[in-house]
């Protein structure tokens, strides 16, 4: 570890993140979105995005699960690799931050400190954290996956909301409880949150064609 952090530098680079943002012609903006398996993080983020690309804006959908299929495949679901699994999925937002592009970080992310973390990364207001606030029962109930009934059944053991917790976010930007709204109901919540700060405002400066 010592050897690997001494001879490692940082490397800028010919076109900054500014050069990026001008020529997509958007600001870039992570939206964190955490809460229990089966909230609806995913199904949010996945209209999101089509209402931003709808609008002309170039989004992108991070995943947890759907990272466990490459980046995280070596990670198990232990405590530390659980951590761990979470500050891969912020550095990736933060690269994709840095490439101008609007971010969709669907992900449990049950701990206070991994959300801090993820936010620490990104200038102060370009980090929105979305609580999407579904209750236990409610995703139990939908459990479209099975993992709460294996959960229940002992089956999986560490599973957030069961034998793991859950620290509801602090200070979040939006709280949504989508358990009696729909998909498009949820998206109008942020949409319009994202519009009234004015994060959705083009670049300032543009660079010379």
């Amino acid at each position: 570890m010592t050897s690997r952090s001494t001879n490692v530098f940082w490397q800028d680079y010919a076109v900054a993140r500014a050069d990026r943002t001008a020529l997509l012609h958007q600001e870039p903006l992570v939206l964190w979105l955490t809460g229990l398996s089966g909230a609806g993080k995913t199904t949010l983020a996945n209209f999101m995005a089509k209402r931003l690309y709808d609008n002309g804006y170039h989004a992108y959908v991070l995943d947890g699960d759907n990272l466990r299929h490459g980046l995280n495949r070596d990670l198990d679901f232990s405590e530390a690799a659980r951590h761990e699994n979470v500050r891969r999925m912020a550095e990736v937002a933060g690269l994709m931050y840095d490439a101008g592009l609007i971010t969709l970080a669907a992900c449990i992310s049950p701990f206070q400190s991994e959300r801090d973390f993820a936010r620490g990364l990104l200038p102060p207001g370009r980090f929105v954290e979305v609580f999407v606030d579904t209750p236990l029962e409610v995703c139990e109930q939908r459990d479209a996956k099975g993992l709460y009934r294996r959960a229940r059944a002992g089956e999986i053991t560490n599973f957030t909301g069961i034998d793991s917790p859950f620290e509801r976010p602090a200070n979040p930007e939006l709280t949504i409880d989508n358990s009696c709204r729909t998909p498009d109901e949820c998206a109008d919540i942020v949409m319009d949150y994202l519009n009234r700060h004015g994060l959705l405002a083009a670049p300032t400066t543009q660079t010379p064609p």
